[in-house]
C-alpha cells in the first residue's frame, strides 16, 4: 500500500506520481547498508534539513533585511536628479530586481520559521507560494544577469571607445534597454511558473492530509522541459558568463594600458573598477547556481542532497543581490556625498566639502560646459577641447 495517494490529481498519473513520490520521500524503502547498517537517503535527508536551517532560518533573515534595506538606499540615492546618469539607470534597474529578489527570499524564511512552530500552516504556505517563487526566482536572476550585461557594456564602450560613448551611453537607451530586459525575462520565465503546482494528498497509513509540490502536465512534457531549460541556463547564466568574462577583461586589459601609458586616473575610471567589482562579485555567485542548473539538479523533486547543495547555491544568490550597495558606497564618493546629503549626516558632508573645497554639485557631476562630454568653454584651443572629449564622456559616465 502506498503511503499517500492523492485525491485532487488526475488517475492517468497515478505511475508518474508514485515515481515522483518515491523521489520525494528519498525511497525511504531503500535497504539500510550492510557494512554499516545505515540508510544513506537518512544521512541526505539530515543534511538538507540541516541546510535549510542554516540558509533558510539563519542566514536569509540577515542577508535579506541588510539587502533590502541596501537597494531601497541605493534606490533613493540613484533616483536623484543630480545623479542622473545612464550608468546610475541600469545601478537603479538592478537595485529593483535585486530587491524582487530578496523579498521572495525574506518569504521563504517566513515560511520557515512558521514550519517551526505550525507544521500544517507551513506546509500550505510553502507549497502555496513555491509556484510562483519558482517563477520569480528565474526572473529576478535572469535580469539581473542583462542588467550586468548592459552595464559592462556601457563601461567597455566608455572605456575603449570613449568619442563613441557620447552618442551611444545615454540615459534614454539605458531607460529602454532596462525596460526590455525586465519585460523578456519576464516573458522568459512564465514557463518556471507553469511548471509546478501543489496537489493534496491523503496518508493511507495517518489518515491526515497534506500539500504537496508537483510538477504540472506542462512539467511532466520531457521534451518540452528539456528544451526549455537548455534556453533558459544558457540565458540565465552561461551566456552571460562568457560576455561578462570577455568584456571585463578588455576594459581591465583598457585601464592597465592607460596606467602604463601616465594617464591620470579619472572618475570614470574609478567607476569602472566599482562595476567590475559588482562583475567579479556576480561571476562568484552565479558560477555554483549555473553548474547545477546546467544539470537540471536542485529543484523540489530532486533527492535530499541536491536539494541541500541547492540551498547554499541560493545563499550565495542573494548575497549577490545584496552588497551592491556596500561596493557604491565603499568606491564612489559621489554615492556617499549624496547619501550623506539626503539622510541628514551634514557634519561629515561639510566637512568633506570643506577639506576638498569642492561644492557638492561639483563632486556629483562634471562642470555644465562639459556635460555633452565636450568642452564648451570659448577660451580653450581646439587642442584642449579634443583632450577634454577624450577624458570625459559626459553625465552619462559619472555616478
Amino acid at each position: 500500500m502506498e503511503p499517500y495517494k492523492v485525491i485532487e490529481h488526475s488517475i492517468d498519473n497515478k505511475t508518474y506520481i508514485s515515481k515522483i513520490l518515491n523521489q520525494h520521500l528519498g525511497n525511504q524503502n531503500r535497504p539500510p547498508d550492510v557494512a554499516t547498517g545505515v540508510n544513506p537517503n537518512d544521512q541526505y535527508e539530515s543534511f538538507y534539513q540541516g541546510a535549510r536551517y542554516a540558509t533558510g532560518l539563519v542566514s536569509y533573515p540577515i542577508v535579506t533585511i541588510l539587502g533590502i534595506t541596501g537597494n531601497a538606499l541605493s534606490l533613493v540615492v540613484l533616483s536623484r536628479k543630480k545623479m542622473a546618469t545612464s550608468t546610475n539607470v541600469f545601478l537603479s534597474a538592478l537595485s529593483v530586481s535585486d530587491l524582487i529578489k530578496l523579498v521572495t527570499d525574506f518569504m521563504y524564511f517566513l515560511v520557515l520559521a512558521i514550519d517551526q512552530y505550525d507544521t500544517k500552516t507551513g506546509n500550505r504556505a510553502l507549497t502555496l507560494l513555491y509556484p510562483f517563487a519558482h517563477y520569480i526566482f528565474n526572473m529576478a536572476v535572469c535580469i539581473t544577469a542583462w542588467l550586468t550585461v548592459s552595464v559592462s557594456a556601457e563601461r567597455y564602450i566608455s572605456v575603449c571607445h570613449p568619442t563613441r560613448a557620447i552618442t551611444l551611453c545615454t540615459i534614454q537607451r539605458a531607460r529602454i534597454v532596462s525596460a526590455s530586459v525586465f519585460i523578456l525575462m519576464a516573458v522568459l520565465a512564465i514557463p518556471s511558473g507553469l511548471r509546478y503546482q501543489r496537489v493534496l494528498k491523503i496518508s493511507n497509513i495517518t489518515n491526515q492530509t497534506c500539500w504537496e509540490v508537483e510538477p504540472t502536465e506542462l512539467g511532466r512534457n520531457q521534451l518540452f522541459i528539456t528544451a526549455y531549460m537548455w534556453v533558459q541556463n544558457l540565458l540565465r547564466s552561461i551566456i552571460p558568463l562568457f560576455v561578462l568574462a570577455i568584456l571585463n577583461s578588455l576594459i581591465i586589459y583598457a585601464l592597465f594600458q592607460s596606467r602604463i601609458k601616465g594617464k591620470q586616473q579619472s572618475s570614470r575610471n574609478r567607476i569602472t573598477m566599482m562595476l567590475i567589482a559588482v562583475v567579479i562579485i556576480f561571476l562568484i555567485c552565479i558560477t555554483p547556481d549555473a553548474i547545477m542548473s546546467f544539470f537540471k539538479l536542485g529543484y523540489y523533486d530532486a533527492n535530499p542532497l541536491v536539494r541541500g547543495i541547492r540551498e547554499f547555491t541560493d545563499l550565495l544568490l542573494a548575497i549577490n543581490s545584496a552588497v551592491n550597495f556596500i561596493l557604491y558606497y565603499t568606491f564612489s564618493s559621489m554615492f556617499r556625498d549624496t547619501f550623506y546629503e539626503l539622510f541628514g549626516c551634514r557634519c561629515a558632508f561639510a566637512k568633506t566639502t570643506t577639506e576638498g573645497s569642492t561644492s557638492p554639485a561639483k563632486l556629483l557631476r562634471p562642470d555644465s560646459h562639459e556635460r555633452n562630454g565636450v568642452d564648451s568653454s570659448p577660451a580653450r584651443s581646439p587642442a584642449h577641447r579634443q583632450t577634454s572629449l577624450r577624458i570625459t564622456n559626459g553625465p552619462q559616465t559619472y555616478l
